[in-house]
C-alpha cells in the first residue's frame, strides 16, 4: 500500500470517529433542545444607595524625581 492510500484510510475512519461523536453530542447551543422555562424574577424593593464620592482609582504620582 502506498502511503496515500493509507492517509486516505486514517483520514476516513477520523471523519468517520468526528461524524459519530457529532450526531452523540448533537448541535450546539440552543438548536434542536426545547427552550427553558421563564424564570419569573421577582422586583427588588428598592435599590441601594449609591455612593457619595467616587473611589480613588491607583496611586497618585504628585512629583516625578530627574
Amino acid at each position: 500500500m502506498s502511503s496515500e492510500s493509507v492517509g486516505g484510510i486514517l483520514g476516513a475512519i477520523v471523519a468517520a470517529i468526528v461524524l459519530a461523536v457529532a450526531v452523540v453530542f448533537g448541535p450546539i447551543g440552543q438548536y434542536g433542545k426545547p427552550p427553558k422555562p421563564a424564570k419569573v424574577e421577582p422586583a427588588p424593593a428598592a435599590a441601594p444607595p449609591a455612593p457619595a464620592a467616587p473611589v480613588p482609582r491607583g496611586p497618585v504620582i504628585k512629583e516625578v524625581p530627574n
